[in-house]
C-alpha cells in the first residue's frame, strides 16, 4: 500500500478540492492515460486495486506509471464514541484529485489492450474518468 515514509504533521484538516488541475494534467510518460473528470479523494487501497486490475489485464506487456500519491491522512473515531476527547486516529491515506489530473499512464501496449486495462482500472475508482491518448506531432 502506498503511504508517505514520514510527514511534517501527523494529522491534517479535511480541506476542500477547488478548481481544475494545473499540474499533472497532460501525458508525460506513456502514450495512453486515465484522466479524472471530477474532484474527489482517492484512497491508497483504490489506487492499488486499480493498479492490480491494469497489470493483470496487460500480462506484463508494456509499462504502467501511477501519477498520484496518497499523502493526506484521513482520521476517524470508532463507532459509538462520545463527542470530544480529540481527533480520531489515522484510518487510511488518500490523495486529493482535481478534475483534469492524469491518474495512470501506459506505454508499450496496443491501443485495444491499453483502453481495456484503463477501463478496468476506472471501474475501481470512485470518480468519473476518461481515456486519453498522446497527440501525434502532425496535429
Amino acid at each position: 500500500m502506498l503511504m508517505p515514509r514520514k510527514t511534517k504533521f501527523r494529522k491534517l484538516f479535511k480541506g476542500r478540492i477547488h478548481g481544475e488541475a494545473t499540474q499533472g494534467n497532460s501525458l508525460n510518460f506513456g502514450s495512453y492515460g486515465l484522466q479524472a473528470l471530477a474532484p474527489d479523494r482517492i484512497t491508497a487501497r483504490q489506487i492499488e486495486s486499480a493498479r492490480r486490475a491494469m497489470t493483470r489485464h496487460m500480462k506484463r506487456l508494456g509499462r504502467v506509471w501511477i501519477r498520484i500519491f496518497p499523502d493526506v491522512p484521513v482520521t476517524s473515531k470508532p463507532a459509538e464514541v462520545r463527542m470530544g476527547s480529540g481527533k480520531g486516529s489515522i484510518e487510511y491515506w488518500a490523495c486529493r484529485v482535481k478534475p483534469g489530473r492524469i491518474l495512470f499512464e501506459i506505454d508499450g501496449a496496443s491501443l485495444a489492450v491499453s483502453e481495456e486495462a484503463l477501463r478496468l482500472a476506472a471501474a475501481k475508482l470512485p470518480i468519473r474518468t476518461r481515456f486519453v491518448q498522446r497527440q501525434s506531432r502532425g496535429e
